[in-house]
């Protein structure tokens, strides 16, 4: 069964420098019916003026990914990382024992529209650590592609979590089904246009929550950017 979750129907933080919608309970925004899916506890779709962005702040003890939809997003950590994304790339911080970093618009003209994710770890204390990867459109164009698995099974980044992420593009006739192992959910969000979930019409922004769902077909496509969480059957997460 399908359980949709508008876009209309999300969290709203306005900034001025800031858009973000929250599909889950972050910040100032508190839904108790909202505060996360499994281990999956933020997706929020942030919109970020040229040249601005968020200072140098901490996390501990979670995963965190950046998916940039449009323009560019500049990141710096206490690793010394120091790195620019761009639409087809992926971003995972592993915060583990403690990490501090900042993320920027790393464009004066225009804006950077990405989503970052959290997911909550399944070991606490680990040694933080940064991945990135460039998943080119050709490797998700009609499909879905593994972008994060807990092993880093077909070049995708690791995660420390039982978690399989994939990021697929669908476009008119494009078609793809996935079938997920037995006893889990899964959630899909939709980055950008629209495209058809089991039969379900789902456009930018819309989320959708699978309970014990083993077959999962993505169809009719409208320029379509779509992410596909495949997460232990539990239903809130625990940390």
């Amino acid at each position: 069964m399908l359980e949709l979750r508008p876009a209309g129907d999300r969290g709203l933080a306005k900034l001025g420098w800031l858009h973000s919608r929250h599909s889950f309970s972050f910040g100032s925004y508190y839904d108790p019916e909202q505060v996360g899916f499994s281990d999956l506890l933020v997706i929020n779709d942030d919109q970020v003026q040229p040249g601005r962005g968020f200072d140098t702040h901490g996390h501990r003890d979670m995963e965190i990914f950046s998916y940039v939809l449009e323009g560019a997003l500049e990141h710096k950590d206490s690793m010394g990382t120091g790195s620019v994304i761009r639409p087809g790339d992926v971003q995972m911080m592993s915060a583990g024992t403690g990490i501090r970093h900042s993320e920027f618009n790393a464009s004066r003209q225009e804006l950077v529209h990405f989503l970052q994710i959290w997911i909550i770890p399944n070991r606490q204390g680990v040694t933080p650590r940064y991945q990135q990867q460039r998943f080119a459109d050709a490797e998700k164009r009609g499909r879905l592609r593994l972008i994060i698995s807990p092993d880093g099974a077909e070049g995708s980044l690791s995660v420390y979590q039982d978690a399989r992420i994939y990021a697929g593009l669908f476009d008119g006739a494009e078609r793809q089904g996935l079938t997920l192992p037995e006893n889990r959910h899964a959630h899909v969000h939709v980055g950008r246009g629209a495209l058809e979930v089991n039969g379900q019409r789902l456009s930018a922004g819309d989320g959708a929550r699978l309970r014990q769902v083993r077959e999962l077909t993505f169809a009719q496509g409208e320029n379509a950017e779509v992410l596909v969480f495949d997460l232990r059957p539990v239903e809130l997460p625990s940390y």
